[in-house]
């Protein structure tokens, strides 16, 4: 039988895990079914009613938890697809400073953004094609410290760093990593992020729709690119934090 070739995104209930894979259905004609994995069953069952070209397969489950994971693993291991994108685009963010946050807050930042993209990256490298594509959600965050957002800055470092590395060791695979840096995306995670208050005036000034960035995202792995970032003011933000101090930048935001 004829191995079937899939996308895996997770964080696929909402923001960009969903506009992931509502673009992979309309622009990609290499995959057969998309995986979408997330928490919510039911925002799951609605995004699979708007796909039209390619069928899907929901996996209501916490990334985070590893008895949930397991369910991930062993349909990979049943299925033996062929992984020709991996969107690893759950995420948590939560603003403020470190001190004035809760220990579960701060910790479920680095267990979603970092341990889960880990897990579930190792997790389908076995069954990753030549070509394949592993796209990252990391941030504009991810280029330098931010008070206010220190451990979500460092999450996404984190990624950014995970990201170029994995990208030279798979190239010989045929297997291409990108990292997603984008600023403000217009999406209900920033919502939770600010904890319900307005974005400050240069975030909204700055803010982007997740549909460009998605779209950006996929021409760019497409490309075999290792970062992709949209919007001239974030690219400033990108040149800037490799030109200048650091602790510099810090005091100016």
């Amino acid at each position: 039988m004829e191995q079937k070739r899939i996308a895996i995104v997770t964080g696929a209930s909402s923001g960009m895990g969903r506009e992931f894979v509502r673009q992979i259905d309309r622009h990609t004609r290499t995959i057969d079914e998309i995986w979408a994995v997330a928490r919510r069953k039911e925002r799951l069952e609605e995004l699979e009613k708007e796909i039209k070209n390619c069928s899907v397969r929901i996996f209501p489950l916490d990334i985070c938890k590893e008895n949930q994971l397991d369910g991930l693993e062993e349909a990979l291991l049943q299925a033996n697809p062929g992984v020709r994108i991996l969107v690893n685009a759950a995420g948590v963010g939560t603003a403020g400073a470190f001190d004035g946050m809760t220990r579960q807050d701060a910790l479920r930042m680095v267990e979603l953004n970092d341990m889960a993209l880990v897990a579930v990256t190792h997790m389908a490298l076995p069954y990753m094609t030549n070509p394949g594509h592993i796209i990252q959600l990391a941030s504009a965050s991810a280029f330098l410290p931010q008070k206010e957002f220190a451990v979500y800055a460092a999450s996404k470092a984190f990624v950014l760093s995970f990201s170029r590395a994995l990208n030279e060791e798979l190239k010989k695979k045929g297997v291409r990593v990108t990292a997603v840096c984008p600023g403000p995306v217009d999406t209900e995670f920033l919502d939770i992020c600010n904890q319900g208050m307005k974005p400050k005036p240069l975030k909204r000034l700055v803010m982007a729709k997740p549909e460009p960035v998605v779209a950006k995202a996929l021409r760019d792995a497409k490309e075999g690119r290792e970062i992709s970032i949209y919007g001239l003011p974030m690219k400033g933000v990108y040149a800037a934090a490799r030109l200048l101090p650091q602790s510099l930048l810090l005091k100016l935001m």
